[in-house]
């Protein structure tokens, strides 16, 4: 790791002799000054643990020398075992500011929920956990913003799909992209036998105009009258809008809104978010190829988690952690022990990683 502080140090400097040079451009002022604050924090840690080691060198040459005075060499031992901690703990945060890190986790995200094996009882439990993730983000003070519902005969969810807006959102749900599992007996079930159905969640970070140029020519806009009750709520008005990516075949369709215009809005931030989750996916992949590393969010394909009624459980596959209340959990209410041990699991594996190449 100190070869790592070393070059720090030395690009910190060259940095900010650059910045001194009068004929820099705006654009190579930008820049350079950009890294430089994304340096700042490490600089100040490192310059802390320089602080400190210089402390315990001079400790140790305390020690040395008043090897005769026992109340000197105890005071000098004990203030020693401080500085040793405090050293440790400085590494520690060098450690983790030194990891990769996911430059989405910062951003907002898309919500996907999709109901898959299982029928109705799996688009009601697709219901379930939208609305459990709903709870969620209002219990964190995110703001969650319906995109678009399907609804199933019993009024359950066929796919659902929401904008989450605050702190961090990403970077703490990006490990709820998966299979969810469910084992309960349905509504529809009159023998009372368990049934195991699935639903997959997706999510995605929300991208910026700079992350994704859509070109008007890659882009076909379809509206149409949205489906609803009828009667005088049938909507009259081609307010329902279906967006196509013609390059990817990417086809978005939003028809939650009145207005063909917020419909627009809605689709077209979702086809962003989709468009800048590919890219992000290929980058992943060819750098995991060139450092030969596993890491990201997992195969969306695999299960994660299964949520068991009738033994009121659930339990996360990936870090074999099992909460004993399906309910509260159902309820947005500690969902953060599975999110909370997928974090420190990812920061373990990131650390290995890091250790493993020095």
């Amino acid at each position: 790791m100190e070869q790592r502080l070393s070059a720090i140090e030395y690009r910190t400097a060259c940095l900010n002799k650059f910045l001194n040079q009068p004929e820099a451009s705006p654009s190579e002022y930008a820049r350079a000054n950009k890294e430089l604050r994304k340096l700042s924090s490490s600089v100040d840690l490192i310059n802390e643990l320089r602080t400190k080691q210089k402390e315990i060198d001079g400790l140790k040459s305390l020690m040395t020398e008043c090897s005769e005075d026992k109340d000197m060499l105890n005071m000098a031992t004990e203030e020693m075992g401080q500085a040793i901690e405090e050293e440790r703990r400085l590494q520690n945060l060098l450690l983790k500011s030194l990891l990769p890190k996911d430059d989405a986790n910062g951003r907002d995200c898309i919500l996907e929920v999709r109901a898959g094996t299982g029928g109705e009882e799996a688009s009601l439990f697709a219901m379930d956990i939208f609305r459990m993730y709903e709870k969620y983000a209002l219990k964190k003070g995110w703001k969650f913003e319906v995109v678009d519902i399907a609804q199933s005969d019993l009024k359950g969810y066929k796919e659902a799909s929401a904008a989450i807006a605050g702190v961090g959102v990403y970077g703490k749900l990006k490990f709820e992209s998966g299979i969810h599992r469910v084992q309960r007996v349905p509504v529809t079930e009159k023998s009372g036998r368990i049934h195991t159905s699935a639903v997959s969640v997706a999510i995605l970070p929300q991208a910026d105009e700079v992350d994704v140029q859509l070109k008007n020519e890659d882009i076909r806009i379809d509206t149409y009258r949205s489906g609803g009750s009828g009667g005088q709520h049938a909507n009259t008005t081609n307010s329902a809008v279906r967006v196509t990516h013609i390059p990817t075949g990417i086809m978005i369709t939003i028809q939650d809104e009145r207005s063909q215009h917020m419909n627009k809005a809605k689709a077209l931030k979702v086809l962003c978010a989709k468009l800048y989750e590919m890219e992000r996916l290929r980058l992943h992949r060819s750098r995991s190829r060139l450092r030969s590393e596993q890491i990201g969010s997992g195969d969306r394909s695999e299960r994660i988690r299964t949520y068991n009624f009738p033994q009121g459980r659930v339990t996360d596959h990936r870090v074999g952690i099992t909460y004993h209340s399906v309910d509260d959990v159902m309820q947005g209410e500690n969902l953060d022990v599975f999110i909370d041990a997928l974090l420190l699991h990812e920061e373990m594996d990131a650390i290995a990683t890091f250790s493993s190449s020095q």
